[in-house]
């Protein structure tokens, strides 16, 4: 049986809590001897103690796990001269390092959560967001310029090799899905805005190329103003979405927000070789060590983990325990067992973490 290495991160805030709430509950799914985790520095509090946001041998240990499994990172305050937190720079170059270029955002709306939009039950939300994670505006982190303290630019950067590949992860995830909730079609929607720039207009050109290829998948287009409409009107229309790297980001919270917020809302970023998995959520320095955090959104990324490894390796064993952590905490949520504060509940982490591991029991 193959034992596969995990690279543990805890980072900041509430990261530490959330992040062995996951391996916890890792562990009850897989049992002792699949998965062997080893804890790593990174993050703001340790550029604080060190000057370092990842550690070379962080580094090292992320390029030759199996996967990497993040809590959170960032703190307000930390920041580099220019102004930028110190802590997104963990994840940003383990991003661009490892060449993680699909950022993959399920948004499904869980039995036991309520969502905004009236009249939506468990079932009728389920798509994913995939944002291309190492091009468009982000791209430009760095390299801005500030002139004379009155001219500020950054550069949108879509190449066409960074397109094709993120159009054809989302279109092969298409055919792999069960397709939209509504009619059941396997659909890839392009996110953009095509009809302002130039770059944009490239970015869907490249996207039509490619599902060429793809017969069996319906394509789908729509404005990056306009889907933030669609998808609260919607959401069952939607199978696939995929965008640039900046309106992916952005839409993913909308989305997130439609089934229960940033606190359930699990995360992968996922390259040919690497995958990194952490909650959507960020490090909430606010309410660190007080048990009060959701564990849930780094639970379920831990899930995305499992399955990942699981298709990359042929390992039946890690699907279907994934498949298991993500029933554990379905039920969990359905039958009230430990409720979290932002699901509008009263269980700390350690509780909700309790209650998943019982599932799996």
């Amino acid at each position: 049986m193959t034992t596969y290495n995990i690279v543990t991160i805890d980072g900041d805030g509430i990261g530490p809590e959330v992040c062995q709430s996951a391996v916890q509950v890792l562990r009850e799914a897989c049992g002792a001897d699949l998965l062997r985790f080893t804890a790593h520095d990174g993050g703001a509090t340790h550029y604080q103690k060190t000057g370092q946001v990842l550690p070379p041998d962080t580094y090292e240990a992320c390029c030759t796990s199996h996967a990497i499994l993040h809590g959170a990172a960032g703190l307000p305050g930390v920041t580099y001269p220019d102004g930028t937190e110190v802590g997104n720079d963990l994840h940003l170059q383990l991003r661009f390092k490892l060449d993680l270029f699909a950022n993959v955002r399920p948004i499904r709306l869980y039995k036991g959560v309520k969502s905004p939009l009236s009249d939506w039950k468990a079932g009728q939300i389920d798509y994913v967001i995939v944002r291309e994670n190492t091009e468009g505006l982000y791209a430009s982190r760095g390299a801005g310029v500030v002139l004379r303290n009155e001219l500020a630019t950054d550069s949108l950067v879509i190449t066409r090799k960074g397109v094709e590949r993120v159009a054809k992860f989302a279109l092969d995830l298409a055919r792999r899905r069960n397709g939209a909730p509504r009619d059941g079609k396997k659909r890839m929607t392009v996110c953009d805005k095509a009809n302002i720039l130039r770059s944009y207009a490239f970015f869907r050109a490249v996207c039509q190329e490619v599902a060429l290829g793809y017969p069996d998948v319906e394509m789908d287009y729509a404005y990056a103003d306009a889907i933030t409409v669609h998808m609260l009107k919607k959401p069952d229309f939607y199978d696939v979405i995929v965008a640039e790297n900046m309106f992916g980001d952005i839409i993913s919270d909308l989305g997130a927000g439609t089934v229960g917020g940033l606190g359930i809302a699990a995360s992968a970023e996922l390259g040919l070789e690497h995958g990194l998995f952490q909650g959507a959520h960020g490090s909430a320095p606010d309410i660190a060590g007080q048990d009060l955090a959701s564990p849930l959104a780094t639970i379920l990324s831990g899930a995305l983990m499992l399955r990942w490894l699981g298709d990359r390796h042929s390992d039946a064993a890690l699907s279907t325990a994934a498949n298991r952590i993500e029933k554990a905490v379905e039920d969990m949520l359905e039958n009230g067992d430990a409720v979290p504060h932002d699901q509008g509940g009263s269980a700390r982490c350690s509780e909700v973490t309790a209650a998943v591991c019982k599932r799996l029991r």
